[in-house]
Protein backbone atom coordinates (compact mmCIF):
# COMPACT_ATOMS: atom_id res chain seq x y z
CA UNK A 1 0.00 0.00 0.00
CA UNK A 2 1.52 3.40 -1.24
CA UNK A 3 2.49 5.82 1.48
CA UNK A 4 -0.09 8.54 2.26
CA UNK A 5 -0.70 10.65 5.26
CA UNK A 6 -4.19 10.03 4.63
CA UNK A 7 -3.59 6.35 5.52
CA UNK A 8 -3.66 5.71 8.78
CA UNK A 9 -3.03 2.14 10.54
CA UNK A 10 -5.86 1.68 13.74
CA UNK A 11 -2.84 -0.66 15.53
CA UNK A 12 -0.55 2.18 15.96
CA UNK A 13 -3.36 4.46 17.70
CA UNK A 14 -3.64 3.92 21.81
CA UNK A 15 -6.51 5.77 23.21
CA UNK A 16 -6.90 7.08 26.41
CA UNK A 17 -10.60 8.23 27.47
CA UNK A 18 -10.96 10.37 31.22
CA UNK A 19 -13.96 9.57 33.46
CA UNK A 20 -15.58 13.07 32.53
CA UNK A 21 -14.46 12.47 28.45
CA UNK A 22 -16.95 8.79 28.97
CA UNK A 23 -19.65 10.86 30.47
CA UNK A 24 -20.09 13.66 27.99
CA UNK A 25 -20.40 10.74 25.56
CA UNK A 26 -23.34 9.19 26.49
CA UNK A 27 -25.61 10.79 24.30
CA UNK A 28 -27.03 8.93 20.58
CA UNK A 29 -24.64 8.30 18.19
CA UNK A 30 -24.44 10.65 15.40
CA UNK A 31 -26.78 8.63 13.12
CA UNK A 32 -29.50 8.87 15.63
CA UNK A 33 -28.72 12.78 16.50
CA UNK A 34 -32.13 13.87 14.79
CA UNK A 35 -34.28 10.40 15.57
CA UNK A 36 -37.72 11.15 16.42
CA UNK A 37 -41.24 9.25 17.01
CA UNK A 38 -42.38 11.01 13.61
CA UNK A 39 -38.83 9.50 11.78
CA UNK A 40 -39.81 6.03 12.60
CA UNK A 41 -41.48 4.24 9.79
CA UNK A 42 -43.32 1.23 11.26
CA UNK A 43 -43.97 -1.73 8.78
CA UNK A 44 -47.48 -2.23 8.36
CA UNK A 45 -46.73 -6.23 8.03
CA UNK A 46 -45.81 -6.15 11.47
CA UNK A 47 -48.08 -4.16 14.14
CA UNK A 48 -46.30 -4.36 17.13
CA UNK A 49 -44.12 -1.87 15.62
CA UNK A 50 -46.43 0.66 15.18
CA UNK A 51 -48.02 -0.34 18.71
CA UNK A 52 -44.28 -0.08 20.30
CA UNK A 53 -44.11 3.34 18.97
CA UNK A 54 -47.48 4.81 20.59
CA UNK A 55 -46.66 3.09 23.94
CA UNK A 56 -42.78 4.48 23.86
CA UNK A 57 -44.25 7.95 23.19
CA UNK A 58 -46.69 7.77 25.90
CA UNK A 59 -43.70 6.50 28.15
CA UNK A 60 -41.18 9.26 26.83
CA UNK A 61 -44.19 12.17 27.87
CA UNK A 62 -42.92 14.12 24.63
CA UNK A 63 -45.55 16.47 22.77
CA UNK A 64 -46.29 14.13 20.23
CA UNK A 65 -47.43 11.47 22.94
CA UNK A 66 -51.03 9.89 22.30
CA UNK A 67 -53.54 11.53 24.82
CA UNK A 68 -56.52 9.91 25.76
CA UNK A 69 -59.74 12.12 26.07
CA UNK A 70 -63.43 11.82 27.59
CA UNK A 71 -66.29 13.55 26.10
CA UNK A 72 -69.03 15.90 27.81
CA UNK A 73 -70.30 13.04 29.97
CA UNK A 74 -67.65 10.51 30.35
CA UNK A 75 -63.81 10.64 32.32
CA UNK A 76 -61.14 10.08 29.93
CA UNK A 77 -60.08 6.64 30.02
CA UNK A 78 -57.28 5.71 32.33
CA UNK A 79 -54.06 4.47 30.56
CA UNK A 80 -52.32 1.23 32.55
CA UNK A 81 -49.63 3.04 34.68
CA UNK A 82 -46.44 1.98 33.34
CA UNK A 83 -43.08 0.66 34.92
CA UNK A 84 -40.77 2.59 35.85
CA UNK A 85 -38.48 1.18 32.30
CA UNK A 86 -39.00 0.01 29.42
CA UNK A 87 -37.00 -3.38 27.38
CA UNK A 88 -37.38 -3.33 23.57
CA UNK A 89 -37.36 -6.66 22.85
CA UNK A 90 -37.05 -7.78 19.04
CA UNK A 91 -34.74 -8.91 16.40
CA UNK A 92 -31.86 -7.11 14.06
CA UNK A 93 -32.53 -4.09 12.55
CA UNK A 94 -35.99 -3.93 13.43
CA UNK A 95 -35.42 -0.06 14.84
CA UNK A 96 -35.09 -0.21 18.31
CA UNK A 97 -32.16 1.92 19.10
CA UNK A 98 -34.16 4.37 16.87
CA UNK A 99 -36.98 4.24 19.43
CA UNK A 100 -34.51 4.37 22.16
CA UNK A 101 -32.84 7.44 20.62
CA UNK A 102 -36.43 8.68 19.81
CA UNK A 103 -37.39 8.19 23.77
CA UNK A 104 -34.09 10.35 24.24
CA UNK A 105 -34.41 13.09 22.67
CA UNK A 106 -38.86 13.26 23.22
CA UNK A 107 -38.68 13.31 27.21
CA UNK A 108 -38.52 16.57 28.53
CA UNK A 109 -35.57 15.94 30.90
CA UNK A 110 -33.02 17.68 32.43
CA UNK A 111 -30.65 14.94 32.71
CA UNK A 112 -30.35 12.17 30.58
CA UNK A 113 -28.19 9.79 29.26
CA UNK A 114 -28.05 7.43 26.59
CA UNK A 115 -25.19 4.64 26.29
CA UNK A 116 -24.52 0.49 25.49
CA UNK A 117 -24.25 -1.90 28.16
CA UNK A 118 -20.47 -1.62 27.46
CA UNK A 119 -19.72 2.37 27.72
CA UNK A 120 -21.98 2.05 31.66
CA UNK A 121 -20.05 -1.11 33.37
CA UNK A 122 -16.73 0.95 31.55
CA UNK A 123 -17.92 3.76 33.61
CA UNK A 124 -18.14 1.89 36.88
CA UNK A 125 -14.67 0.50 36.15
CA UNK A 126 -12.99 4.32 35.51
CA UNK A 127 -15.03 5.99 38.28
CA UNK A 128 -15.92 3.51 40.98
CA UNK A 129 -19.07 1.71 41.68
CA UNK A 130 -19.98 4.84 44.41
CA UNK A 131 -19.02 7.52 42.45
CA UNK A 132 -21.10 5.95 39.18
CA UNK A 133 -23.95 5.76 41.90
CA UNK A 134 -23.38 9.62 42.74
CA UNK A 135 -23.83 10.52 39.34
CA UNK A 136 -26.35 9.38 37.99
CA UNK A 137 -28.34 9.76 41.00
CA UNK A 138 -31.29 11.80 39.89
CA UNK A 139 -31.03 11.87 37.00
CA UNK A 140 -34.40 11.78 35.09
CA UNK A 141 -33.47 9.30 31.84
CA UNK A 142 -31.22 6.55 31.32
CA UNK A 143 -31.03 4.30 28.23
CA UNK A 144 -29.04 1.54 27.83
CA UNK A 145 -28.65 0.05 24.57
CA UNK A 146 -27.69 -3.63 24.02
CA UNK A 147 -28.08 -4.61 26.88
CA UNK A 148 -26.33 -8.50 26.59
CA UNK A 149 -24.64 -10.01 29.67
CA UNK A 150 -21.16 -11.58 29.23
CA UNK A 151 -20.23 -12.57 32.71
CA UNK A 152 -22.23 -12.13 36.34
CA UNK A 153 -20.23 -9.30 37.36
CA UNK A 154 -20.99 -6.81 34.74
CA UNK A 155 -25.44 -8.06 35.35
CA UNK A 156 -24.67 -7.62 38.91
CA UNK A 157 -23.15 -3.87 38.26
CA UNK A 158 -25.78 -3.16 35.97
CA UNK A 159 -28.87 -4.07 38.28
CA UNK A 160 -27.39 -2.92 41.62
CA UNK A 161 -27.53 0.35 39.62
CA UNK A 162 -30.90 0.12 38.33
CA UNK A 163 -32.09 -0.53 41.92
CA UNK A 164 -30.36 2.07 43.14
CA UNK A 165 -31.93 4.73 40.68
CA UNK A 166 -35.69 3.55 40.19
CA UNK A 167 -36.61 4.33 43.83
CA UNK A 168 -34.79 8.06 43.01
CA UNK A 169 -37.54 8.45 40.12
CA UNK A 170 -34.87 7.37 37.45
CA UNK A 171 -37.12 5.99 34.36
CA UNK A 172 -35.06 3.36 32.27
CA UNK A 173 -35.28 2.63 28.57
CA UNK A 174 -33.27 -0.15 27.12
CA UNK A 175 -32.76 -2.44 23.72
CA UNK A 176 -31.76 -5.51 23.43
CA UNK A 177 -32.48 -9.33 21.46
CA UNK A 178 -33.71 -11.09 24.44
CA UNK A 179 -36.01 -10.15 26.87
CA UNK A 180 -34.81 -8.91 30.70
CA UNK A 181 -35.63 -12.36 32.21
CA UNK A 182 -34.03 -14.72 29.44
CA UNK A 183 -30.88 -12.79 29.72
CA UNK A 184 -28.04 -14.63 30.18
CA UNK A 185 -29.67 -17.85 29.14
CA UNK A 186 -27.51 -20.86 28.39
CA UNK A 187 -24.15 -18.63 29.78
CA UNK A 188 -24.30 -19.08 33.29
CA UNK A 189 -26.27 -21.37 36.22
CA UNK A 190 -25.46 -19.75 39.25
CA UNK A 191 -28.54 -18.97 41.70
CA UNK A 192 -27.14 -15.52 42.58
CA UNK A 193 -26.96 -14.95 39.34
CA UNK A 194 -30.13 -16.16 37.93
CA UNK A 195 -31.60 -13.92 41.36
CA UNK A 196 -30.03 -10.52 40.20
CA UNK A 197 -31.83 -11.75 36.63
CA UNK A 198 -34.71 -11.48 37.69
CA UNK A 199 -34.78 -8.83 40.15
CA UNK A 200 -33.59 -6.21 37.42
CA UNK A 201 -36.73 -7.89 35.09
CA UNK A 202 -39.27 -6.63 37.50
CA UNK A 203 -38.37 -2.92 37.22
CA UNK A 204 -39.42 -3.07 32.96
CA UNK A 205 -42.24 -3.49 30.94
CA UNK A 206 -40.81 -5.52 28.19
CA UNK A 207 -42.61 -4.43 24.53
CA UNK A 208 -41.83 -6.80 21.55
CA UNK A 209 -41.02 -5.34 18.00
CA UNK A 210 -41.51 -7.75 15.16
CA UNK A 211 -39.88 -7.50 12.02
CA UNK A 212 -37.23 -8.01 9.38
CA UNK A 213 -33.64 -6.92 9.48
CA UNK A 214 -33.84 -2.97 7.20
CA UNK A 215 -30.18 -3.44 7.19
CA UNK A 216 -31.27 -6.37 4.72
CA UNK A 217 -34.10 -5.26 2.80
CA UNK A 218 -32.00 -3.34 0.40
CA UNK A 219 -28.45 -4.93 -0.19
CA UNK A 220 -27.42 -8.37 -0.97
CA UNK A 221 -27.15 -11.20 2.11
CA UNK A 222 -23.57 -11.31 2.11
CA UNK A 223 -20.24 -8.87 2.96
CA UNK A 224 -18.43 -7.11 -0.37
CA UNK A 225 -14.89 -9.03 -0.24
CA UNK A 226 -12.48 -7.13 -2.68
CA UNK A 227 -9.68 -8.45 -4.49
CA UNK A 228 -6.27 -6.83 -3.52
CA UNK A 229 -6.39 -4.14 -5.93
CA UNK A 230 -9.68 -3.11 -5.90
CA UNK A 231 -8.82 -2.81 -1.97
CA UNK A 232 -5.53 -0.88 -2.35
CA UNK A 233 -7.98 1.30 -4.88
CA UNK A 234 -10.32 1.86 -2.64
CA UNK A 235 -8.13 2.67 0.37
CA UNK A 236 -6.59 5.57 -2.28
CA UNK A 237 -10.09 6.97 -2.82
CA UNK A 238 -10.86 6.59 0.44
CA UNK A 239 -7.57 8.80 1.62
CA UNK A 240 -8.03 11.15 -1.07
CA UNK A 241 -11.73 12.22 0.33
CA UNK A 242 -10.97 11.75 4.11
CA UNK A 243 -9.08 9.48 6.33
CA UNK A 244 -8.60 6.13 5.52
CA UNK A 245 -7.50 3.21 7.67
CA UNK A 246 -5.64 0.25 6.44
CA UNK A 247 -5.00 -3.02 8.90
CA UNK A 248 -4.25 -6.43 8.60
CA UNK A 249 -6.80 -8.13 10.01
CA UNK A 250 -4.97 -10.56 12.69
CA UNK A 251 -3.16 -7.75 13.63
CA UNK A 252 -6.24 -5.57 14.44
CA UNK A 253 -7.67 -8.27 16.29
CA UNK A 254 -4.84 -8.84 18.57
CA UNK A 255 -4.16 -5.06 19.56
CA UNK A 256 -8.05 -4.96 20.01
CA UNK A 257 -7.19 -7.13 22.61
CA UNK A 258 -4.52 -3.88 24.27
CA UNK A 259 -7.59 -1.38 24.50
CA UNK A 260 -10.51 -1.36 26.64
CA UNK A 261 -13.73 -1.53 24.64
CA UNK A 262 -14.97 1.82 26.13
CA UNK A 263 -12.34 3.41 23.87
CA UNK A 264 -12.88 1.47 20.67
CA UNK A 265 -14.94 4.88 19.73
CA UNK A 266 -12.21 6.84 20.02
CA UNK A 267 -9.68 4.73 18.42
CA UNK A 268 -11.86 4.88 14.94
CA UNK A 269 -11.94 8.47 15.82
CA UNK A 270 -11.59 10.76 12.79
CA UNK A 271 -11.76 7.61 10.27
CA UNK A 272 -13.62 7.84 7.45
CA UNK A 273 -13.41 4.65 5.93
CA UNK A 274 -11.81 1.41 7.94
CA UNK A 275 -9.72 -1.44 6.03
CA UNK A 276 -9.19 -4.54 6.74
CA UNK A 277 -6.73 -6.88 4.89
CA UNK A 278 -6.70 -10.75 4.79
CA UNK A 279 -9.65 -11.53 7.17
CA UNK A 280 -9.34 -14.69 8.35
CA UNK A 281 -11.94 -16.96 10.89
CA UNK A 282 -12.02 -16.40 14.86
CA UNK A 283 -10.90 -19.34 16.39
CA UNK A 284 -10.63 -17.80 19.98
CA UNK A 285 -14.03 -16.38 21.44
CA UNK A 286 -12.68 -13.71 23.37
CA UNK A 287 -11.09 -12.55 20.42
CA UNK A 288 -14.20 -12.53 18.78
CA UNK A 289 -16.41 -10.90 21.15
CA UNK A 290 -13.75 -7.77 21.08
CA UNK A 291 -13.99 -7.51 17.13
CA UNK A 292 -18.30 -7.29 17.67
CA UNK A 293 -17.81 -4.51 20.15
CA UNK A 294 -15.45 -2.77 17.28
CA UNK A 295 -17.86 -3.73 14.83
CA UNK A 296 -20.95 -1.85 17.14
CA UNK A 297 -19.04 1.30 17.27
CA UNK A 298 -17.82 1.50 14.06
CA UNK A 299 -21.73 0.56 12.86
CA UNK A 300 -22.67 3.67 15.50
CA UNK A 301 -20.49 6.22 13.84
CA UNK A 302 -21.55 4.41 9.89
CA UNK A 303 -17.88 4.02 8.65
CA UNK A 304 -17.89 2.06 5.92
CA UNK A 305 -15.89 -0.81 5.69
CA UNK A 306 -13.57 -2.20 3.05
CA UNK A 307 -12.13 -6.45 3.15
CA UNK A 308 -10.06 -8.76 1.41
CA UNK A 309 -9.82 -12.43 2.72
CA UNK A 310 -12.59 -14.57 4.07
CA UNK A 311 -16.31 -12.52 3.84
CA UNK A 312 -16.78 -10.69 7.06
CA UNK A 313 -20.04 -12.51 7.59
CA UNK A 314 -18.70 -15.33 7.65
CA UNK A 315 -15.79 -15.04 10.38
CA UNK A 316 -17.65 -16.69 13.31
CA UNK A 317 -17.56 -19.95 13.11
CA UNK A 318 -21.08 -22.78 13.61
CA UNK A 319 -20.07 -23.38 16.86
CA UNK A 320 -19.49 -19.80 18.21
CA UNK A 321 -23.18 -19.25 16.63
CA UNK A 322 -24.60 -22.30 18.12
CA UNK A 323 -23.18 -20.80 21.63
CA UNK A 324 -24.54 -18.36 24.20
CA UNK A 325 -23.58 -15.60 22.42
CA UNK A 326 -25.46 -16.40 19.31
CA UNK A 327 -27.42 -13.47 18.95
CA UNK A 328 -24.21 -11.05 19.42
CA UNK A 329 -22.68 -12.54 16.56
CA UNK A 330 -26.03 -12.32 14.50
CA UNK A 331 -25.65 -8.85 15.35
CA UNK A 332 -22.35 -7.90 14.35
CA UNK A 333 -23.03 -9.94 10.98
CA UNK A 334 -25.92 -7.66 10.17
CA UNK A 335 -23.89 -4.59 10.71
CA UNK A 336 -20.72 -6.05 8.67
CA UNK A 337 -22.78 -6.57 5.74
CA UNK A 338 -24.66 -3.48 6.13
CA UNK A 339 -20.98 -1.47 6.37
CA UNK A 340 -19.18 -3.40 3.51
CA UNK A 341 -22.13 -1.93 1.12
CA UNK A 342 -22.25 1.84 2.52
Amino acid sequence: MPSDPAVTHLSDRHPQVSGAEMVAALVPPPQFDGATFSTYRADDTYPSQQEAKDLLERFSGGAGAPVARGGFFRRAKREPEMKPGVYLDGGFGVGKTHLLASIYHAMPARRKYFGSFIEYTALVGALGYQKTVELFRGADLLCIDEFELDDPGDTMVMTRLIGELVPTGTKLAATSNTPPNALGEGRFAAQDFLREIHAMAEHFQTIRIDGTDYRQRAVDGHAVVLADGDYESATEDGARSGVASDDDFTALVKHLATVHPSRYIRLIEGIDQIGLRDVTPFDDQSAALRFVAFVDRAYDAQIPIRATGTPLDQVFGEDMLAGGYRKKYLRAVSRLVALTHS
